[in-house]
């Protein structure tokens, strides 16, 4: 094994970079409401994105991913409690990734199937919520 590292999973798109970390926060704050103030909850998904980003792998990046998708799948489910728009925002973004990875080489595309398909879902329930969020 060469000690370079594949980089063309940095190629496919900003976005994740740019509105995981806010959204993501949100999610997770949702769940642990009085451990950190927003700002700083937001601050430490944002450091382990460019960590992901800087220093990790495609298979690193596709594991937090799919970390996302859990939390997403969880607030669509009704088993954890957080907002329904920030839960569809992240479903959207990461579901875009996932289908990009089509075009590139390697095994992501496969690697994504069960995340696609979870997404898939969780973003029809999502759009299907009510505006407020309460679904009883």
């Amino acid at each position: 094994m060469s000690g370079r590292r594949n980089l063309v999973w940095l190629g496919l798109t900003p976005e994740p970079e740019r509105e995981l970390p806010a959204t993501v926060a949100a999610l997770r704050g949702a769940h642990h409401a009085a451990a950190d103030p927003p700002a700083a909850a937001e601050r430490a998904e944002r450091g382990r994105v460019e960590r992901l980003v800087l220093h990790g792998t495609q298979r690193g990046w596709l594991r937090y991913l799919s970390e996302v998708t859990g939390l997403v799948t969880a607030v669509a489910e009704g088993s954890r409690p957080g907002d329904p728009q920030a839960a569809l925002l992240a479903a959207e973004v990461v579901l875009d990734h996932h289908r990009m990875l089509i075009g590139l080489p390697g095994p992501g595309y496969g690697r994504t199937a069960a995340d696609r398909q979870a997404l898939e879902s969780a973003v029809r329930t999502l759009r299907a919520a009510p505006p407020d969020g309460d679904r009883g």
